[in-house]
């Protein structure tokens, strides 16, 4: 008998659901930041700055929540294991919200100088412990409560928290941009958005955190944690625990994830300050709005291939699927050169925004299918008492080698050797992943509670693999 066959279906759908809006939340108070980070505050908080000085300072605090993540998978990981999933998401959920409402209340670098940027990079480093702590729980909730044979396409609903916030944050950015008539290319510091249109989405999140906690409050805990919890389980300190007995998962997991961040932040973040940076440092002088709706558009193929990879995964497996869309992702990478090439692309009001959609579309669609079923993939390599810190830790390292430093470095990469450099440092990064995918073992037929192989879901993936 499955472990979670004694799971009501309406409890999976709650699950699912408070999954879906708490991971939401959490990502449009991210990305809302990382939009921000580009196209507003290397005006505001770092004037000293000129050009690409600017945006570099503005990229290094986005960076510091890289940072902090790991440390909110330990810190957050810690409770998980220890006194349950539920109780710790809720704790996650109210230190990103907070701090993002935070954020918008903060002067401007020409109001209180260097102190603006200093309380920028804190809030920046409080926003990183809560999504540290908020992917794995909610990852756990879906993936211990999942009915069985389908755990990857039930711990897929708290991967599209990401499209679903990404879409959000820059969708309120879009409008916000419209009604203002801001023009990133002609931005002057008495703008009325610059002077506090900026702030309504930061200010608004505290909002969608007050839905988020109604929708939480509600859960059970899984009953996966419950039963180690009877079996007296419970560890004195997990971080230790996870460490000294499964360094090996805690390594393979990271840079299996390696990849995905890279991805990501180069489609998101880097790419739009490559898109409308001005013509003359070399960039692509794209019209902010305009290029924010070819992202949504893109987007939403993010979202759209989540659901097939969490229905490929457990079709044919984790490994053997993720092998061949991290080959893919290098293959991309290898096509950077080409695409973003301003003798092929154009620039300015001439750039040809037809081949820049193409490009964001195939980059996302990659997305989709890389992320999917890593909510599934990760969990699974630790046993109960340490997944929710182990699966945590992992990730969140990840996003230090794949995140916290690809825009700042892709920013430097393209000004000085071209966008084709930035595609070989995503390719560098597939690599990596590939190598670790072809190091592991699959997981697909591993019982949570027992962290054995299942005999007839092993068998499963044979007969239904390529």
């Amino acid at each position: 008998m499955s472990s979670n066959e004694t799971v009501a279906p309406d409890q999976r759908r709650r699950i699912i659901v408070a999954s879906v809006i708490g991971t939401t939340i959490e990502f449009f108070d991210f990305y809302i930041y990382a939009t921000a980070a580009v196209s507003i505050f290397p005006l505001l908080f770092f004037p000293k700055g000129e050009g690409t000085a600017a945006l570099l300072a503005s990229m290094a605090t986005f960076g510091v929540a890289f940072v902090a993540r790991p440390i909110g998978s330990i810190l957050f990981g810690h409770f998980g294991d220890r006194v349950g999933r539920k109780a710790t998401l809720i704790g996650s959920l109210l230190l990103m919200g907070l701090a993002t409402f935070a954020v918008g209340l903060l002067p401007p670098y020409h109001a209180i100088g260097l102190l603006a940027p200093a309380l920028l990079a804190i809030l920046r480093f409080c926003q990183g412990l809560g999504l540290g702590g908020e992917w794995s729980g909610a990852a756990l909730l879906a993936a211990e409560t999942a009915a069985p044979g389908k755990r990857a396409q039930a711990a897929m609903w708290p991967q599209l928290g990401a499209p679903f916030g990404f879409i959000l944050a820059n969708g309120f950015f879009l409008v916000l941009t419209t009604v203002f008539g801001f023009r990133s290319g002609a931005a002057q510091i008495d703008d009325r958005f610059l002077a506090w249109g900026w702030r309504i989405p930061f200010l608004l999140s505290i909002v969608m955190v007050l839905v988020g906690l109604y929708a939480r409050i509600k859960l059970q805990e899984t009953p996966v944690f419950v039963r180690a919890l009877e079996r007296g389980e419970k560890l004195k300190s997990p971080l230790i625990e996870v460490v000294r007995n499964n360094f090996g998962e805690l390594v393979r997991g990271a840079f299996i994830m390696v990849a995905t961040y890279g991805l990501f932040y180069l489609m998101t973040t880097w790419i739009l300050s490559y898109a409308i940076g001005k013509v003359e440092l070399g960039l692509l002088g794209i019209d902010y709005r305009a290029f924010l709706y070819l992202q949504l558009i893109s987007v939403v193929l993010f979202a759209g291939f989540i659901p097939v990879s969490g229905y490929l995964a457990d079709r044919f497996g984790r490994r053997r699927f993720l092998i061949a869309v991290t080959s893919a992702i290098v293959l991309f990478g290898l096509s950077f050169g080409w695409f973003l090439s301003r003798a092929i692309m154009g620039s300015g009001d001439s750039a040809n925004l037809g081949l820049m959609l193409v490009f964001l579309c195939l980059g996302m669609s990659l997305m989709g299918l890389t992320f999917g079923p890593m909510s599934a993939l990760l969990p699974e390599l630790f046993p109960t008492n340490t997944r929710y810190t182990g699966s945590g830790i992992a990730y969140n390292a990840a996003s230090i080698l794949g995140a916290a430093l690809t825009p700042f470095v892709a920013t430097w990469l393209a000004s000085s050797y071209g966008p084709g450099s930035v595609g070989l440092y995503l390719a560098c990064l597939g690599g990596s992943t590939l190598a670790a995918l072809i190091l592991s073992e699959e997981t697909r037929a591993t019982n949570l509670d027992t962290m054995e192989q299942d005999a007839t879901a092993a068998a499963a993936i044979e007969t239904t693999s390529p």
